[in-house]
């Protein structure tokens, strides 16, 4: 209870108030019913995305303008070992797919973490603590992944394609709700419990949070502060790359500059919820996939930059983001 006893909920209720303002807007129930599950399951891959950075930034004070290299590579890893398990993926059996689609999210998450370590240790560490050096010098790594995913995987567009057992939609009253849909919403909201719970009940989220407030006592009683932050910053890439499966999936292709599209929309997520915080990242996220799909549907050449102007009007209530770390 002492997690929930100090927080503000006003940001929370901005998620069904938006939802509630859309409907009248939309008209049919089932249509707003559709896009309303659409725009969560938007809302909920772009948090998984945007988890690692908040993640990063939040406990290691590092913008890492490179963060889409993980995405596309986790991406494109999937791609790989689905298409190694073409009879399970293929399979009318929900069982078989989760089989395949499981540990090709186990397999990215690991390479791209992988990278992620060697990144840090190359990239990362000549630069802590001068942000300008580090938002340069992480552009250019980016730009160095995708150029090297293009000699390992070709420079064009890989299809995606889902599971067979996550095709098609469940029918909830007239409304049509995608099956792909629902697992993303599942997955981001195990994501977002498994982040709480590591960080806030935890010996070493324990240890990760002191480190970030007084580096110097936690070092003085033996623990090794640097090595929980690499891991910290492992843990993001990992997640960039679950993130990066899950993306691929709903777009149903792949290509190389997918982590650089990205990167705009999971910068407006981690302004919107606050510069390093886990639970802004989760209703900035929400905010953007339900804002897309609305105004997808009501007004499509307002879509362009809805996301953007719902920062702004963010921003303009709480300059710091829903959830500022400072303000915890």
């Amino acid at each position: 209870m002492s997690l929930f006893k100090d927080l503000d909920w006003k940001p929370m209720a901005l998620v069904p108030v938006l939802a509630l303002a859309a409907l009248p807007a939309i008209g049919s129930p089932s249509t707003w019913l559709t896009l309303t599950v659409a725009g969560l399951a938007m809302g909920m891959i772009v948090f998984i995305i945007a988890s690692g950075l908040t993640l990063v930034f939040g406990l290691m004070d590092v913008l890492n303008f490179g963060h889409g290299v993980f995405i596309a590579l986790g991406a494109f890893v999937a791609t790989t070992v689905l298409a190694s398990m073409g009879s399970y993926t293929t399979a009318d059996s929900l069982w078989l797919n989760l089989l395949a689609l499981f540990p090709a999210m186990l397999v990215a998450m690991a390479v791209a973490g992988a990278l992620g370590l060697v990144f840090e240790r190359l990239i990362i560490r000549p630069v802590y603590g001068m942000h300008l050096k580090q938002i340069l010098i992480t552009m250019g790594g980016m730009i160095i992944g995708e150029e090297l995913i293009k000699v390992i995987w070709g420079p064009e567009q890989i299809p995606l394609p889902l599971p067979e057992a996550l095709r098609g939609a469940v029918l909830m009253g007239d409304a049509a709700v995608e099956k792909y849909r629902l697992l993303a919403v599942l997955v981001g909201a195990a994501v977002f419990a498994a982040m709480v719970w590591t960080l806030n009940r935890t010996k070493v989220g324990l240890l990760i949070r002191a480190g970030v407030q007084d580096r110097e006592m936690v070092e003085s009683l033996g623990y090794r502060i640097r090595r929980l932050f690499v891991g910290v910053f492992v843990a993001g890439s990992a997640l960039a790359g679950l993130g990066g499966v899950m993306w691929g999936l709903y777009q149903q292709s792949v290509i190389p500059q997918m982590g650089a599209q990205v990167n705009v929309l999971i910068f407006i997520v981690i302004i919107i919820g606050g510069l390093g915080s886990t639970l802004g990242a989760l209703i900035g996220a929400l905010l953007v996939g339900l804002m897309a799909n609305y105004t997808g549907f009501l007004v499509p050449k307002v879509a362009l930059f809805s996301n953007i102007a719902l920062m702004v009007a963010i921003l303009l209530w709480r300059p710091q983001g829903v959830y500022p770390v400072t303000n915890r």
